[in-house]
């Protein structure tokens, strides 16, 4: 066993920097983890009887943390082939030890064994400088002679006391059923006795994979899951046992592993806030940056995108050149071809009646242009006379989601995701492509197929991890300047897992300013806002639309610019450079929610703090049957400072105390229906 003296002479071998803002330690008498950045302090035991404890989680300036309750939390649950680790699992430590990670993180790894040896647990727990927030990753071997197979894992599995208070929990929707079903609503509820909070996330789930609670004294948690297969999550509060538990588990898992293979759980993530349920997506957002999201390889990012789809599938070279020379005068910066570009779903070459020139020569001109190439990929389909299903008919999954008249093929059978990659890296290095831009009808398919390569009931795993993640991991290993934009025919795969491997996100689909506004709103709890972005259809512009897209990541135009009057491209044009001198104040900011939920009836608000400047970005929207004025109060900025009030369009301007925007306001007037502002705060210096 590595006891405390070990701990401190590894952590003497680390840079200076690193160790000044990261205590770990282990007491070897009480086999106690004491985990500290500079901010939060996580703790966990070992206990005599060998149970492996949580115990806190708690800031180190002041405020409640959580802690463990009476019985105990523990963190490992796992069901395979008659056995189950859980709280009456009792293990013994094999090792532990301390390393720095990348993004300048530190790791601690705590390696245990059950007492009979079946298996081995391998549990990475990280911390970065600055965040309230820990992320936890677990890995099992099997030790058996025989294989076992494995039927319940849990991503997350924590209990806190409740400390007398009451609770409300926050969950986001995902867009499902065509924004009919869910459309990014925030849902929050009151934890009650027997009415958990029930998640369902994932990959043609209903929620985003994100859970902040918060109780009566404004101290809060919030829990993240990186897994873009379908999980169940609950949050629920049982006042008997005076206890809060939180639970995520796959929806479905039927994994075998031979003596000596591992089965590595979806990475997850438990931090603390506190204050309302914008300062719990912030420190999410904040932690979700440093340490799990995919950097943009461009300083520009986020783009301003064209992309064809408004043409639907009746796209050619003659008309894509054209559209290529007006985006590119209007400052577009990247310019993606939507479906339509190959004979059909799933035949990844270029149609040669569309084409004659082949798409190579679309993207050298685009590129001479000064635009990056972009273009539709839905890697998880194919029509069913295209030649890989009439060699391969047995690669359909056992459930077929209908992507544009196609079929759906299995990514959890290792041929297909090997023939994917291979035409995912023909088609980049062929077409010199520099964004992909993925579709389809569910990215992870169910298939219960037994001539597959993957068990019948694993497909929702397999499909994820060893499927997606996979062939998106394996292209990035080799193409890393290429970016990846998530899409699921639509924001239906709202994700953490996807934070790690795309720069950017759809959220609500091709859709109109108000129901993209609605989008924005909820999605900008769980993700920062460059996974927020939109597509903007319109032909005929004013503010109010060009400013309903512009708050977020990529603003992606989506139609056809010949058809454009001159006045709506002279209009395009200057949005673009406004959209562009606002892109990285927005990117950075903190964004509060100003105002309810957009609907039609109201004036609706939606604002970007910047900390490091103490300046505000106020986006402010009239619908048609909204009242023509509203008051606003300011957020974030410090009561005590002097600002500037400044608006895009009004010559109006205000020199206002901190104090008086935050408790009185701004008055703003939208005399005409269907308008926009934009409003600047700005402290004196």
């Amino acid at each position: 066993m590595i006891g405390s003296t070990y701990i401190l002479l590894f952590a003497g071998m680390l840079a200076a920097p690193a160790a000044a803002q990261f205590d770990f330690g282990y007491d070897s008498r009480e086999r106690r983890w004491t985990l500290r950045n500079d901010v939060i302090e996580a703790q966990l035991r070992l206990s005599g009887e060998g149970y492996f404890l949580f115990e806190h989680l708690r800031p180190l300036h002041g405020g409640d943390g959580f802690t463990a309750p009476p019985g105990g939390s523990y963190p490992i649950r796992l069901g395979l082939s008659g056995v189950r680790y859980d709280e009456g699992t009792q293990y013994r430590l094999v090792t532990h030890a301390r390393r720095e990670i990348q993004r300048g993180g530190a790791r601690y790894s705590i390696v245990l064994e059950d007492l009979v040896r079946r298996g081995r647990f391998f549990l990475d727990l990280d911390l970065y400088a600055g965040q309230p927030a820990i992320r936890a990753s677990l890995r099992f071997r099997n030790l058996r002679e025989q294989s076992v197979r494995i039927t319940e894992a849990g991503i997350l599995s924590m209990m806190f006391a409740d400390k007398g208070r009451t609770y409300r929990s926050l969950h986001v929707n995902q867009w499902w059923g065509g924004g009919v079903g869910g459309n990014f609503e925030p849902m929050q509820r009151n934890l009650q006795p027997g009415l958990p909070s029930i998640l369902f996330t994932g990959a043609y789930g209903h929620h985003c994979t994100w859970l902040a609670i918060r109780d009566s004294a404004d101290s809060g948690l919030f829990a993240g899951w990186e897994f873009d297969g379908r999980a169940l999550a609950v949050a629920d509060h049982d006042r008997e046992a005076r206890r809060i538990e939180l639970r995520v588990d796959p929806e479905t898992l039927g994994r075998s592993l031979s003596q000596g293979q591992e089965f590595t759980f979806p990475s997850a993530f438990v931090g603390l806030f506190r204050g309302d349920w914008d300062e719990a997506a912030y420190v999410t957002q904040r932690f979700v940056e440093k340490a799990i999201a995919q950097p943009a390889s461009d300083s520009r990012f986020p783009y301003v995108v064209w992309d064809s789809w408004d043409y639907d599938l009746f796209i050619n070279e003659t008309i894509l050149r054209r559209n290529a020379e007006i985006a590119a005068s209007l400052g577009i910066e990247m310019f993606v071809v939507d479906l339509g570009w190959s004979p059909r779903i799933g035949d990844w070459r270029a149609d040669p009646r569309k084409f004659p020139s082949g798409i190579r020569a679309l993207s050298n001109y685009v590129h001479s242009l000064g635009m990056k190439f972009g273009i539709h990929f839905a890697l998880a389909e194919a029509e069913a006379d295209s030649p890989v299903l009439l060699r391969n008919p047995d690669w359909r999954s056992s459930e077929n989601y209908h992507y544009f008249g196609a079929d759906s093929i299995c990514l959890a059978h290792r041929p297909v995701r090997e023939w994917v990659l291979a035409e995912a890296l023909r088609m980049i290095e062929e077409f010199d492509v520099d964004w992909i831009l993925q579709d389809g009808e569910n990215m992870v398919k169910h298939c219960s197929k037994t001539t597959h390569t993957h068990d019948p009931d694993d497909s929702n795993y397999t499909g994820a991890v060893d499927g997606l993640n996979w062939i998106v991991d394996q292209v990035k290993s080799r193409h890393p300047k290429v970016e990846w934009e998530n899409c699921s025919n639509g924001g239906s795969m709202m994700t953490y897992s996807m934070t790690r491997r795309y720069v950017t996100s759809i959220n609500a689909d091709n859709s109109g300013p108000m129901t993209t506004r609605q989008a924005i709103y909820g999605a900008s709890y769980p993700f920062s806002a460059r996974y927020l972005d939109r597509y903007m259809p319109d032909t005929r512009l004013n503010h109010y639309i060009t400013r309903s897209y512009m708050f977020g990541g990529p603003w992606i135009f989506m139609n056809k610019l010949p058809e454009m009057r001159q006045q709506d491209l002279e209009l395009a044009a200057s949005e673009i450079r406004l959209y562009k001198s606002l892109r990285q104040r927005i990117n950075n900011g903190k964004v509060f929610h100003l105002t309810a939920r957009p609907a039609e009836n109201r004036i609706d608000a939606i604002e970007s703090y910047h900390p490091e400047t103490d300046s505000a970005v106020v986006f402010v929207y009239r619908p048609g049957a909204a009242p023509a004025s509203r008051t606003l109060r300011i957020r974030g900025i410090n009561r005590r400072e002097t600002y500037t009030v400044r608006f895009q369009d009004s010559t109006m301007r205000l020199t206002m105390s901190g104090a008086a925007l935050l408790d009185e306001g701004i008055r703003i007037e939208l005399g005409v229906p269907y308008s926009a502002e934009i409003i600047y705060v700005d402290r004196d210096r």
